[in-house]
C-alpha cells in the first residue's frame, strides 16, 4: 500500500495555451471563460489584475484583445486540492509495465482542482517515468496499466485500439435485466451541459461503443453485473447502463434512458459503484500472456 498522509497545498501549476481562430477578436478573459467554462469571465478578470496571466512570455494586468498564434500562460498559484484517498495498491510490475489498483474518489490524471491529489502524481513519486496506458473515472476503483517507456506506451495503446486488452469490471446497477447476457450498442459522444459545456452521453452523431453485460446476481431493485467493454469511450459503462434503464446505484450523473438526471452534477461526481477488476493482454516485449485482477469491494462481491 502507498499513500501519502496529511493536507497541504499544491506547488501550483502553469497552464499553457494557443489561441486560435475561434479566438480572434474576444478579450482575453472572454477567451479564457470560454476555454475553460470552469470560471466565469468576472473570475479570469481577476486572475489578470492579479499578474497570474502571460501572453507571450510578458505579464498581463490588464484586459487584451487577441489575436491567432498568441501564446497564453496561466501561473495558477498553489491550492487546496479536494480531498481524496490518497492511497494505491501494486498489482503487478517488471521491467515495461506495472499495474496498481486505484480507489474510488481518486481521479487518475489531474482535473478541475485536482493536481497532486490524482494516482498519476501517486505512482510518480518512486516510479517517475510511468504513464497511464488508460483511465478510470474518479468514482471507478480497480486496476490501472501503466507502461515505463515509450516503446511500451505505444504498442500498448495500439493494443487497446485494435481491442487487444480485455477489459472486465464489475456494477451495481438499479433494477433486475430482463435478460442474463445482452449487449448494447449505443453510440457516445457529447451532449450540452450547462456548467462543462458538453459531457460524454448518448449521442446519434457519437462513436460507436459496445458493452457486453451479463448478470452475476439479483438483488433487492439492484443487480450485480459483470461488463466486457469492447471500446473505451468516457464513461461507457455508466452511459450504456443508463440507456439500457439500469443506471448505476448511486450514479448522480446518468438517468434511466440515457439523460442527465441534473444539471449541476459533474462526471467528476461519486456516489456510484464500479470497479475495473480484470485486465487480459499479451505482453507487449515477451508476447507472453498477463492477467491482472483486481479484487472487488465488499459491495461488488457475490453472496
Amino acid at each position: 500500500m502507498k499513500g501519502v498522509p496529511g493536507r497541504m497545498k499544491n506547488s501550483g501549476y502553469e497552464y499553457r495555451e494557443q489561441v486560435d481562430v475561434w479566438g480572434c477578436g474576444l478579450s482575453l478573459s472572454a477567451y479564457l471563460a470560454r476555454k475553460y467554462p470552469h470560471s466565469p469571465e468576472t473570475v479570469w478578470r481577476d486572475r489578470i489584475q492579479r499578474g497570474e496571466i502571460f501572453c507571450d512570455g510578458r505579464q498581463v494586468q490588464c484586459d487584451i484583445f487577441l489575436k491567432p498564434g498568441k501564446r497564453i500562460l496561466w501561473r495558477r498559484p498553489p491550492w487546496d486540492e479536494p480531498d481524496a484517498p490518497l492511497t494505491y495498491c501494486l498489482l503487478y510490475e517488471d521491467d515495461d509495465l506495472l499495474a496498481v489498483a486505484k480507489p474510488s474518489g481518486l481521479p487518475t490524471l489531474p482535473s478541475g482542482g485536482f493536481l497532486e491529489h490524482t494516482l498519476l502524481a501517486l505512482v510518480r513519486k518512486n516510479r517517475p517515468e510511468a504513464t497511464p496506458v488508460h483511465r478510470l473515472g474518479r468514482g471507478t476503483s480497480g486496476a490501472v496499466l501503466f507502461a515505463r517507456n515509450r516503446r511500451v506506451r505505444s504498442m500498448l495503446g495500439a493494443a487497446l485500439r485494435k481491442n487487444e486488452i480485455i477489459k472486465i469490471y464489475r456494477a451495481l446497477a438499479t433494477g433486475v435485466p430482463t435478460e442474463q447476457k445482452f449487449s448494447i450498442t449505443a453510440p457516445i459522444g457529447p451532449v450540452p451541459h450547462p456548467k462543462l459545456g458538453t459531457v460524454h452521453s448518448v449521442c446519434a452523431n457519437g462513436k460507436n461503443a459496445l458493452s457486453l453485460v451479463s448478470v452475476l446476481e439479483d438483488r433487492v431493485n439492484t443487480s450485480l453485473l459483470e461488463v466486457r467493454i469492447e471500446t473505451g469511450r468516457p464513461h461507457q459503462i455508466r452511459i450504456h447502463l443508463a440507456f439500457a434503464g439500469h443506471p448505476l446505484a448511486g450514479d448522480p450523473l446518468y438517468a434511466a434512458g440515457g439523460a442527465i438526471r441534473d444539471p449541476d452534477a459533474l462526471p467528476g461526481d461519486c456516489g456510484y459503484m464500479l470497479h475495473a477488476e480484470r485486465l487480459y493482454f499479451r505482453h507487449p516485449a515477451t508476447g507472453s500472456a498477463v492477467d491482472i485482477r483486481c479484487s472487488p469491494p465488499p459491495e461488488l462481491e457475490t453472496s
